[in-house]
């Protein structure tokens, strides 16, 4: 499994506004304490609120890493970013990258990398040795985030609830799943890039067995009802072996991300079809709460919708990053 030092200097680049450094904001947002600073290009439109700093002055601080914080058009690595990432190895600093364009496959970065003995981590491809699944009972509880939809706020459902349980005093890992994700936690499997026969198995050897009272939040992707990723949502359901499984929506949505003839399930028919699919490896695998994205809905207007899905569901709703993960963490079978 792949491991990423830190601390980090963040790498904005020269992105054209907030969204296009999402990585970096996810990172400076549930990380904080391994971000030293942001490194911006001239006529970056972008700031997640760490201090500026130029390679030389992260490293004379302790950086160890420069993370590529930010995303174009096709994922890239542009030539404009070549000369920082350059001068970043020859500071003494690795690389990791979350982009489809891989570090490795770039001649002057490889071989700068190679002859320095730096590391260029491509976090969006696992280096692990692959396995299909065994489906065999492990010790150890197991929360996987599920959704709606795609991108609906799983991955900042599962670090809410790891924070909880935390902040309880209870044993609790996230387990990452997406480059963001990977980025958040320092390790993990970025399972889009795993092919199809080894997803269940690498989600087993994310979260293998462990104490009895431990338990391992793992960050979903997609949904079982998207026509583009549904396979990789169904691999890691029955990967996970979840005792709990938490559900995740954004209630503003009329249609399916990036499908606009595909309409929205049902609250109702996610929670059965997912509890169905884990119960394959976990015949005690439910749904035990909601998380809602509500950030595109008006303030006046978050408490009476979490009250009614609540009302139609039965289960406690909440935005887990608003609220808090208290109520979801408190329905966790004991």
């Amino acid at each position: 499994m792949l491991e990423i030092k830190h601390p980090y200097l963040l790498f904005l680049g020269d992105a054209v506004d907030q969204l296009a450094a999402k990585t970096a904001d996810g990172v400076a947002r549930w990380r904080p304490e391994w971000c030293l600073g942001q490194l911006r290009l001239p006529g970056c439109a972008a700031d997640v609120g760490l201090p500026d700093m130029s390679v030389q002055e992260a490293q004379e601080r302790g950086a160890r890493t420069l993370v590529i914080g930010v995303a174009n058009r096709g994922g890239i690595i542009s030539d404009v970013w070549m000369e920082t990432l350059l001068s970043a190895l020859d500071a003494g600093f690795d690389i990791a990258s979350g982009l489809h364009n891989r570090l490795g496959l770039l001649p002057a970065l490889a071989d700068r990398a190679q002859r320095l003995g730096r590391e260029l981590v491509d976090v969006r491809y696992p280096e692990l040795e692959l396995r299909v699944a065994h489906g065999e009972a492990r010790s150890g509880r197991r929360l996987l985030t599920v959704g709606t939809d795609c991108s609906c706020g799983k991955m900042f459902t599962a670090l809410a609830v790891e924070r909880e349980l935390r902040a309880r005093s209870r044993k609790a890992t996230f387990r990452a799943t997406g480059q963001t994700g990977i980025l958040i936690a320092g390790t993990g499997v970025s399972v889009d890039a795993v092919v199809a026969d080894f997803i269940s198995g690498a989600t087993e050897q994310l979260a293998p067995a462990n104490d009895e009272d431990h338990w391992d939040l793992i960050e979903g992707q997609g949904s079982l009802f998207h026509a583009s990723y549904a396979g990789v949502s169904l691999g890691l359901l029955h990967g996970a072996q979840a005792n709990a499984l938490i559900m995740c929506h954004e209630p503003t949505r009329t249609h399916m991300r990036g499908l606009p003839q595909q309409a929205l399930p049902s609250l109702q028919e996610c929670i059965d079809l997912n509890q169905r699919c884990g119960q394959l490896t976990n015949p005690g695998c439910r749904v035990v709460g909601i998380s809602l994205n509500t950030s595109q809905l008006a303030d006046a207007d978050v408490e009476q919708t979490c009250l009614a899905i609540e009302k139609e569901t039965g289960l406690p709703t909440v935005d887990a990053y608003r609220h808090g993960a208290g109520r979801l963490v408190d329905a966790l079978p004991a």
